[in-house]
């Protein structure tokens, strides 16, 4: 489509008038302008959201973190808490209690090589499998 400009070159306003030639004036306005007013059906329609506030954030205080541990965390650290207690062994069983640890939940990544009773809230099915595959148990 051919330029219009050539043809009103030597004229100031090339056709347009004095005020819509001035910056944005025949498109109603620039960036968000108008949006409460002449463009509120646009706004509705490809921006419905654009106004107002949307969904929650919880306060701090409600939020709570589950502390977790591997399998593989227990197998490692396993002759430092047999020493200090933490895991004690009743008819060669050994018994982790996990709660009074401050542990919330068991994980199943890593490899257990021992009988070993777990005392927990929550436990993951591949922890509990793999507990069972080697002789142990998860008490919940």
């Amino acid at each position: 489509m051919p330029s219009r400009t050539y043809k009103f070159r030597g004229h100031r306003t090339h056709g347009r008038g004095y005020k819509s030639g001035r910056g944005a004036g025949i498109r109603g306005g620039k960036g968000n302008a108008g949006l409460h007013k002449h463009k509120f059906m646009a706004v509705n329609k490809y921006r419905p959201f654009h106004f107002g506030r949307h969904g929650f954030k919880r306060p701090l205080e409600t939020e709570e973190e589950t502390k977790t541990i591997n399998l593989q965390d227990i197998e490692e650290n396993f002759e430092n808490w047999v020493a200090e207690g933490k895991i004690k062994e009743e008819n060669g069983v050994f018994i982790a209690d996990l709660r009074a640890m401050g542990i919330d939940k068991l994980l199943g990544e890593g490899r257990i090589t021992r009988k070993l009773r777990v005392i927990v809230d929550a436990c993951s099915k591949q922890a509990a499998e793999k507990l069972q595959a080697a002789g142990g148990e998860v008490q919940q």
